[in-house]
Parts: C-alpha cells; structure tokens; sequence
C-alpha cells in the first residue's frame, strides 16, 4: 500500500463506498419491477436526470484520460467538447420530443417499424458493443490509481471492481444509477477544482509559471486548422465530437432511458440543457489539470518516478499526482469518487445494455409472453454476462498506449454508422428497407475498409484508408445517409411504397 494513503484515506474511502452500495440497497424495492429497473418510475426531477447525463459524461474517462491526452500533447480533444452546444440543441428540439411521444423504453424500436426487424437488431448488436467498450475503458482508468494505492495487480482491481458492480446493478436499478450519477458528479468536479489549485500553487511562480511553460510546449493548442483528413485536426475532431454526441442523444439507449426517467417533458427538457452544456467548463477543467500536470512536474521533474515519464504512462500520471501529492482525506475522497464513477458509469452500461437484450432480443425472439418474473430473472442474468464481459475488455485494455484514443477508435467502430440508419428513417419518410439496407451494407464496407485496411501491410499503400480513426464513425454515419437517399430517389421509391413509421 502507498506510504501516502493513510488510516483517513481508508475510513473515507470504506465510509463512501458503503454509502453508494447503501444507495443501490435503499432503491432494491423501486426496482424489483421492469418498468423500475429500466425507467426509474418516469418520476424523477430534471436537475437529477441531468446531473446523471453529466455523469455519463464525467467519468474515470473524463477525470482520467482528458488529463492524460493535454499532459502529453494539447488540448485538441477539447474540440470533442465545442461541439456539444449544437448537440444539445438538436436533441432538445427533435430527439426528445420523439422519443417522449413514443414512449418506448428501447432506443431501436422505431427502426423495426421504420424499416424492419434487421434494422433493430444490426443497431442494438452496435450499442451492445459499444458498451463493452465503454464499460472496459471505464474500469481500466478507474484501476489505475487503486493500483497505485494498494499495490495490488491492476487485473485483480478489475476483477473485484466487475464483481462490485455487478451486485450494485442487481441491487438498485436505474434509479440507484441516477442518484449515484448525481453525486459522483458534484465530488469529481469539486476534487478536479481542489486538484487544479494545487498544481498551481506548487509552482514557485504561481499560475504565470504555468501559462509561460504551456505556451512554451504549445499545450493549449487546439490542433492544427488544416484540411489534413490524415491527422486529428480541429476540423476533424469537432466532426467526429458532432457524429458522437449526436448518435448519444439520438440513439445511446444510456440517455433515451434518462429522457423516460424524467416526470415531464419539461423536466426532461432542463436534463438534456443541463447534461449538456455543463460538460463544456467541466471538460475544459480536466484538461486544464492535464496541462498543469504537465508545467508541475517540469518544474519538480524529480518528483515523478521514471517509469511514469514515458509517453505511453501518460494515464498513470494523474493517478500518481492524486496518492502522492494530494492532502490526507482529500485522497481518500477522490479515490473513492473515480471509484464510484466508474461503478456509475458501469452500472449504466450494464442496466441499459440488459434493457436492450430484454426488450430487443428475449421479449421478441423468445419469450413474446414473458411474465414480470421471467424478465427480471432476464434482467438479472444478462447483467452478470455483461459485467463479465466488461471485466474482460478491460484486462485487455491495460495493453493500449492510450485509453482514450482506444476508446474513441472502438466508438466510432462498434459505432457502425447507427445514426446514419437513425437519421435516414427520422429525416424522411421515403427511404423504405431496401434502400436503408443498401445503405447500411456501404457503410459497413467503408468502416471495414477504414479500420483494417491501414494494419495490412500487405496491402498496397493506395489501397489503405488515408484517413484519421476518429473519421471512421462520420464515413460510415454519411455512407449511409448518402446511399439510402440516392437509391431511394433513384431506384426504390419507383418500386414499393415507403415504409410505414
């Protein structure tokens, strides 16, 4: 165990942990019914469902990764984060008011109606994906300072983390979800604040040391304004933040099941504004801590220990800084925090993900005449397979050089052009089925074609992808878009009668 988490640390740490898992225990009856373990009630208040979509925001990936990437290089992905405005708003005007007048718990049931069975099921297997993805990138950061504190094996971490989490899930539902989003939120942002001002007082020269020794190193740069597809430019990270953040309020079933938790339209109005355009200033901390870091242990290069100099540690720097540096109790907290994040944040993906497979999958293809017991046994047991399997990928994910360049690439992957498929069906109502599955075969091709093309070196250079991983999702997003409305004017809107939505 690290010589700087004291007894304090551990009684804060034990005290906060206890109190989150009490959380998940206080709301076991609330969601001991289907509708309570995916919906919550549809009772909740907008300032609580809105701090849970910051929340699913603000994870380890945020307190961890973000400081990571500006510690090493810029603040180029902060890019991600501009493009949130024009998301929110978006989603505001048309994504909620659809979804709340549908009034259905699974993202994907408008595509069986919009275009058949197969749409449903291609979209769902994506997200299912996706979050194995999200749930292994999350535990993965969230291990990284556990390790640097206890001085166990980081997989061991993992291990015990995915069996935790597992229980809370089973224990308190979304309602349990939400609460604990709400919370975490409020204590990651106030320990990211205590940890900015730190970094900026252990500089002998005060926050000018930090701002000449960033503009020395160009860290506040936001990437290059070129056209260069090659590389993450501004342009092409505010497109892939735009493509993202767009398939997560149009079809992330993480946020439709928030839009259904709030007990108004109104209400859920306010938690999309303020999920929203709260992460903006909050992301700009974490990466403002980053290049703090970075101007910190310029200054003290002696305090940092040399197998975390490499730029492939960059992850673990943060994490250091935290059992090392910080005061006695505020390590505790903090710990605890990230450790709660990535429980919420976990809890989440397996909460909606058992939704999916309950309501996509066991209730259409098994079982159309489930009884409530059958399907909370369902509920129950797809969240044990996909904490499992969220505990593998994230084994696996302590081999990247960088969580969240991992992360992003597997979105924009296992993304699979989604929203394209969603925004075909929602702008118009000509594009029928054929033309939509055209449309998603393209764009299927072009992300294959994206993704494993650069790692064949057999291949001839002219033949690779030229293009940056982050513009894998908005190829394969626009692919289809493209391809379904081209054939549509083209071909099958002379054929057959657009279908009905």
């Amino acid at each position: 165990m690290s010589p700087h988490f004291t007894a304090l640390d551990l009684i804060v740490l034990a005290v906060y942990f206890v109190i989150i898992l009490g959380i998940g225990y206080g709301f076991r009856v609330k969601s001991s019914t289907v509708d309570g373990f995916t919906a919550a009630g549809r009772n909740l208040p907008g300032w609580l469902t809105g701090l849970s979509i910051l929340g699913t925001y603000v994870s380890s990936i945020s307190f961890l990764a973000l400081p990571g990437k500006a510690y090493v290089d810029n603040w180029n992905p902060f890019v991600f984060s501009l493009s949130l405005p024009i998301s929110t708003w978006i989603a505001v005007k048309w994504f909620l008011p659809f979804y709340r007048k549908t009034i259905q718990v699974s993202a994907y049931e408008h595509l069986e109606e919009r275009f058949g069975p197969w749409a449903r099921i291609y979209a769902s297997i994506c997200y299912l994906l996706t979050q194995l993805a999200r749930m292994g990138t999350v535990m993965y950061l969230m291990a990284l300072p556990m390790s640097e504190l206890l001085g166990w094996d980081i997989r061991l971490i993992l291990v015990i983390t995915g069996i935790s989490v597992t229980i809370y899930t089973f224990l308190g539902g979304l309602v349990a979800v939400i609460w604990t989003d709400a919370i975490q939120t409020v204590i990651l942002i106030f320990g990211a604040l205590v940890c900015a001002l730190i970094m900026v007082l252990g500089l002998p020269e005060g926050p000018g040391q930090l701002f000449q020794i960033a503009a020395e190193h160009q860290k506040f740069s936001l990437g290059s304004f070129g056209l260069d597809l090659a590389k993450s430019t501004f342009w092409v990270t505010l497109v892939y933040g735009l493509v993202i953040n767009l398939q997560n309020f149009g079809i992330d079933q993480n946020y439709i099941q928030r839009y259904f938790a709030a007990k108004s339209d109104a209400e859920a109005r306010k938690s999309v504004w303020l999920g929203g355009l709260l992460y903006l200033p909050v992301s700009a901390t974490f990466f403002f801590i980053g290049t703090a870091l970075f101007a910190y242990y310029q200054v003290h290069p002696g305090n940092l220990p040399a197998a975390y100099q490499a730029a492939d540690q960059a992850d673990r720097v943060f994490p250091y800084f935290i059992v090392s540096v910080l005061p006695t109790g505020i390590t505790g907290l903090l710990i605890a925090a990230v450790f709660a994040a990535a429980m919420s944040t976990v809890s989440t993906s397996l909460n909606s993900s058992s939704t999916i497979i309950l309501n996509d999958y066991y209730q259409r293809l098994i079982n159309r005449n489930a009884t409530e017991k059958q399907s909370m046994r369902m509920l129950h047991g797809t969240t044990i397979v996909w904490g499992a399997l969220g505990t593998l990928i994230a084994i696996a994910m302590t081999t990247a050089r960088s969580a969240l360049d991992a992360w992003w690439t597997l979105a924009g992957i296992f993304g699979g052009g989604t929203l394209g498929l969603f925004l075909l069906g929602f702008i118009s109502r000509k594009p029928g089925s054929k033309a939509a599955a055209w449309g998603v075969g393209a764009g299927v091709l072009v992300i294959l074609w994206m993704t494993l093309s650069p790692r064949m070196t057999s291949l001839p250079e002219a033949f690779r992808s030229p293009f940056h991983s982050f513009l894998i999702i908005v190829f394969g997003t626009a692919t289809i878009l493209g391809m379904g409305f081209a054939l549509t004017a083209l071909i099958f809107n002379k054929k057959q009668t657009p279908d009905r939505s």
